[in-house]
């Protein structure tokens, strides 16, 4: 049986260099360091896409073009997985304390991602359940490219420009290449170094408010993953749907991406508020500079996983910059700022509700 035909992003996570290091080392080692690598890449690629399936020493997953309302959060995922990757990589106790050559040989192994956009059906044959489709075997034929000979990159992103044009991004130093493939032919590429981009989210906290620096605090726990709750709160579409009395646009992006520095803007009524990101760890916690008027102040949203494992839990946390008086910033935040913030909580859920959050749920095959 085949299922109707879907559209949506295709992302394939390899670990390199893994045929060369199971060639040097112990089999037993080596498999339960890639085992535990692939279980860092599920992980992360679970809260928001459907595993396919596993594929060796890769990861096969997609998602539907409707669950995507901000194009940057697929970025911001594979970013986030790499750097899942490398921590688990450099600071795994084998690494440390085991002289084994697996354990040695794993700085050696590097990950790589592969994006497309298009079309693919879910076909099920003697009880299995596999992806089909000529877009499915495209993502697949990236994985052979000359990124490397031209680059010289390890670990990197790699889009079609028809997925990048989708998601309706443009990237600055980015590299953009042509590949060609046999039935298939000129595919243009655009690729994203993910060294840097690691150094950039391993960097230590900028602007950090802990509860004892806020002069506000509204917690909140939302039956969402951490993917998908930071999706609602850092795109501008879904802000302007949440209260039609407003209307946020992006201002200014750094080198095409959401990072330090960038900026938003809220037109409500006569007035304009102006938010200034000053720290971003994408899926953890993000903290912006607020200006609206003679109010200014500081605003931090972090997530947290329940305890339940079951959905995410918002720390909401907010400091007045005005130059005031402690007691006069506690009062102004218990009279007025915590019920902003129980409100903009409560517009969430409605808009959760609004969407039919079971839309969100991803599908296992």
């Amino acid at each position: 049986m085949v299922e109707q035909s879907k559209r949506g992003y295709l992302l394939l996570a390899d670990i390199s260099g893994y045929t060369s290091f199971l060639a040097k080392v112990e089999l037993e080692h080596a498999h339960e360091i890639l085992t535990d690598l692939l279980e860092v890449i599920v992980d992360k690629f679970k809260s928001f896409l459907t595993i396919s399936k596993l594929e060796g020493d890769a990861v096969f997953a997609y998602v539907d073009e409707t669950k995507i309302t901000r194009g940057e959060i697929l970025l911001e995922l594979i970013e986030n997985t790499y750097l899942a990757f490398r921590q688990r990589r450099d600071t795994s106790n084998r690494a440390t304390i085991c002289s084994c050559r697996a354990c040695q040989a794993m700085p050696s192994l590097e990950l790589k991602f592969f994006a497309h956009y298009g079309s693919f059906m879910v076909q099920h044959v003697a009880g299995t359940q596999e992806l089909v489709g000529s877009d499915v075997n495209l993502v697949h034929r990236l994985m052979k490219n000359h990124i490397f000979e031209k680059t010289g990159w390890n670990a990197y992103s790699l889009f079609t420009k028809h997925s990048m044009d989708s998601l309706n991004l443009e990237i600055e130093d980015a590299h953009e290449q042509d590949e060609s493939y046999e039935h298939l032919g000129n595919i243009k590429t655009i690729t994203i170094n993910l060294a840097p981009r690691y150094e950039m989210l391993a960097a230590s906290r900028l602007h950090y408010l802990s509860d004892e620096d806020a002069d506000a605090v509204v917690t909140h726990t939302f039956d969402l993953s951490d993917v998908e709750l930071w999706q609602i709160l850092t795109s501008t579409e879904i802000l302007t749907q949440m209260n039609s009395e407003n209307t946020w646009s992006v201002n200014r992006l750094i080198g095409g991406r959401t990072s330090v520095g960038a900026v938003n803007h809220c037109l409500h009524g006569k007035g304009l508020m102006r938010l200034t990101i000053v720290d971003w760890h994408p899926f953890t916690y993000f903290t912006c500079h607020g200006v609206d008027g003679n109010l200014r102040w500081y605003q931090l949203n972090e997530i947290q996983p329940s305890p339940s494992n079951s959905g995410s839990i918002l720390q909401w946390r907010w400091k007045a910059d005005m130059g005031m008086p402690n007691w006069l910033n506690h009062l102004l935040a218990v009279l007025i700022v915590k019920k902003v913030g129980r409100d903009f909580c409560k517009m969430v859920e409605e808009y959760i509700a609004k969407i039919q959050q079971p839309s969100f749920k991803a599908e296992t095959i």
